[in-house]
């Protein structure tokens, strides 16, 4: 018997009113009472789908409140631009004061607040460090955008965004990004960080996409929708196939959905469902169904 994982779908192109539909379109609370810990995508401070957009943040922050969050502590690491610079531009300084949330400087916590990780048949040399606030959280909700990666990647959704809580160095000064980047196996990598931890909510922004280049710069092209899940998996698989559906580079369009890399690493790590025939999407409009079934088309196509 096959076990679903919901992917809620929501066809818009306005992000505060698509935020809060599709969080409540997924139907769950994983949030009432907790201490959460929130990751955008700051790699960079440029504008969505480069980075988190502060009107998707404002509204998960808000909505979070809403669902009853005890307390919010955002914690991120960018790269290569500097962290607190980055955070400024981004206005997350201004929009903390503003909502009562507290920030974490992931590039600036001492090396003691990571802990080493070394996953089953590991693709890193020696591991890898990973921080604490993270591993340690009762409840950590994520926020990723849709986009291709051009250094290694292929594609950045869920899946990718946990390297930025991987620190730049590791203990012995080892450069972790570097390791990862110059690797015939950077998209096992990437799974591979995501054995250190568990997301309860992710929130993924495609009103706009990068169907080629990215993560900072690409051709950007109009999805209009949202996504939210609580499988890494399953909302990466259903990013692909919206790629596909826009027509994007030649490896995110290659073979199957579930043959590319970081989704097939992160299977056979169990991180989430198995087969694409386990998504459920769910979808709240005519247009967010038509896109549903365009969906579904791509995660079983056999190529």
């Amino acid at each position: 018997m096959l076990t679903m994982s919901k992917v809620a779908v929501v066809y818009t192109d306005n992000r505060e009113e698509g935020t809060y539909q599709v969080i409540d379109l997924l139907g769950i609370n994983p949030v009432k009472g907790k201490k959460v810990i929130l990751k955008p995508n700051f790699n960079t401070a440029d504008p969505p789908p480069a980075s988190t957009s502060i009107v998707v943040l404002k509204s998960i922050i808000t909505k979070l409140y809403d669902m009853k969050a005890k307390t919010i502590t955002v914690a991120e690491r960018s790269g290569p631009v500097d962290t607190h610079d980055c955070m400024k531009q981004k206005g997350l300084f201004e929009l903390a004061e503003e909502l009562k949330f507290q920030v974490v400087n992931l590039a600036e916590i001492p090396l003691e607040e990571y802990v080493h990780i070394i996953p089953k048949d590991s693709h890193w040399k020696n591991g890898f460090l990973f921080a604490k606030i993270y591993q340690e959280a009762e409840c950590i909700v994520e926020t990723c955008c849709l986009k291709t990666h051009q250094y290694g990647g292929h594609f950045t959704f869920s899946l990718k965004n946990a390297t930025g809580l991987v620190p730049r160095r590791n203990l012995n000064g080892t450069a972790h990004m570097r390791e990862m980047h110059s690797s015939p196996h950077t998209r096992k990598m990437i799974a591979e960080i995501n054995t250190a931890f568990t997301p309860d909510l992710i929130i993924l922004d495609g009103v706009s996409a990068f169907v080629d280049g990215g993560p900072a710069k690409g051709t950007m092209k109009e999805a209009n929708v949202m996504l939210a899940s609580t499988d890494r998996v399953a909302i990466d698989a259903v990013g692909v196939a919206i790629l596909r559906i826009l027509g994007t580079t030649p490896e995110v369009s290659r073979g199957d959905i579930f043959q590319q890399e970081q989704i097939a690493r992160a299977v056979e790590l169990k991180l989430g469902i198995q087969t694409a025939a386990e998504i459920e999407l769910v979808a709240n409009s005519k247009e967010a169904n038509e896109l549903a079934e365009k969906i579904y088309a791509e995660l079983l196509q056999r190529k």
